[in-house]
């Protein structure tokens, strides 16, 4: 017996390329880095990130809604309330009951910390904010969701650093392949504008530095030294094909492939051979029915980091002989941690519905070890069928995702 159809029916993206799908897309197919400096960062040794533009709080939830929570929740709930609402889901067209909420959160985004954790080493703890826990512990982005759209269903976030925003569109697909939801909201959501991992990040040597910020992100550059911080929320509505027939939804996607792995290799750097990020994509292909063949486009994880973008490509050259295009969004908008592969999912789905593959910033000397046919310069119009899209994360986590065209 075959497994039930997942489609994607919403999509909603909050991003440093913009607030809402068109800014989002219209930004992205620039192939122009966002980067700059930043205000919350400065007097840091890497004092820049991807912002999101313009964002408001309190304009877009409501002062009551936004002083109580965190930034990975301002975005979330933004981008989830623009999925929900293109996918059509009211109590009307589907069972609160059975609408689940499942998001990917790598650390959530501790930007109230500092004041807290000084007023505790001062024995001030009076000072100290109620609000602490409950507006930074990760599930809280998914339960802010179901309070504001009255989801009833299973909720809960992933947690596998950098590949949270993935494993969670994966999750989420299973939940409503057994029959547990009809509907599952997910994606991911993730700052990384913070003190503390500005900080920390430098001190691993993972930050791009020593040059202009709307340089700085160059996956696959000869010249890259690390990542740039970033932020967003990547949202998607999943449900089964025959309930969006059924309530009339517009079908934007079909999941059609999902794959996940442990590397079992180091706590922070990948397996040099790509063994783990090999079985995962190999899985996702043998879930959807499909070979390396019918793969048109590759979202890469590319962070710019040189170890970790030579073994990426590594992976893709022995996993796709003929290695078709790839683009790395992490050039344009930086590195979102948890919501990074929702980000790139979210745009596969674009690039699916437009035929088009945005390009990659920032890559004028590509390394001699990456023998990708990465796309630069311009969006590339070509045939789009099948999109595969990458996440990996520290503690060998692997994600592999195949989205297909509706």
């Amino acid at each position: 017996m075959s497994a039930p159809e997942v489609v994607v029916t919403g999509l909603g993206m909050v991003s440093p390329a913009g607030i809402g799908i068109p800014d989002n897309w219209d930004t992205l197919r620039s192939g122009v880095s966002v980067a700059g400096y930043d205000a919350e960062l400065a007097g840091l040794p890497v004092d820049f990130s991807c912002a999101v533009p313009g964002f408001d709080a309190d304009a877009l939830l409501g002062r009551r809604t936004s002083w109580r929570l965190d930034r990975f929740s301002h975005l979330a709930l933004v981008a989830a309330r623009e999925a929900v609402a293109d996918a059509g889901l009211t109590p009307r067209t589907a069972d609160s009951d059975r609408v689940g909420v499942v998001l990917g959160v790598g650390a959530s985004s501790p930007q109230h910390h500092g004041r807290d954790f000084a007023h505790l080493a001062d024995g001030r703890y009076r000072a100290m904010s109620p609000l602490f826990l409950p507006r930074s512990i990760p599930n809280m982005a998914a339960g802010e969701i179901a309070i504001d759209q009255g989801f009833r269903g299973p909720n809960f976030t992933t947690g596998t650093a950098c590949a949270s925003g993935t494993t969670s569109i994966g999750v989420a697909r299973d939940l409503v392949r057994s029959g547990t939801c009809d509907v599952v909201v997910t994606g991911g959501s993730d700052s990384l504008r913070s003190p503390i991992y500005s900080a920390t990040f430098w001190r691993m040597d993972a930050l791009a530095r020593d040059v202009e910020p709307e340089e700085a992100a160059r996956p696959f550059d000869a010249r890259r030294n690390g990542f740039v911080l970033g932020e967003g929320a990547g949202i998607m509505v999943l449900e089964r094909a025959e309930h969006a027939r059924a309530r009339g939804a517009r079908v934007r996607a079909r999941v059609a492939g999902y794959g996940a792995s442990a590397d079992a290799h180091h706590f922070t750097s990948p397996d040099p051979q790509g063994r783990g990020a090999k079985l995962a994509i190999r899985s996702a292909l043998e879930d959807a029915g499909l070979v390396p063949g019918d793969v048109d486009h590759i979202s890469a994880h590319a962070t710019s980091t040189p170890t970790g973008d030579r073994s990426e490509a590594r992976t893709l050259r022995d996993a796709f002989p003929g290695t078709p295009p790839v683009t790395a969004l992490k050039s344009i908008i930086g590195h979102a941690q948890g919501a990074a592969g929702s980000l790139e999912a979210v745009t596969a789905v674009l690039t699916l519905e437009h035929q088009e593959v945005p390009p990659t910033a920032n890559l004028d000397r590509i390394d001699p070890e990456i023998d990708l046919d990465v796309v630069v310069k311009a969006p590339l119009l070509t045939r789009v069928r099948t999109v595969l899209s990458t996440s990996f994360g520290f503690g060998g986590q692997n994600a592999a995702l195949l989205l297909h065209s509706a």
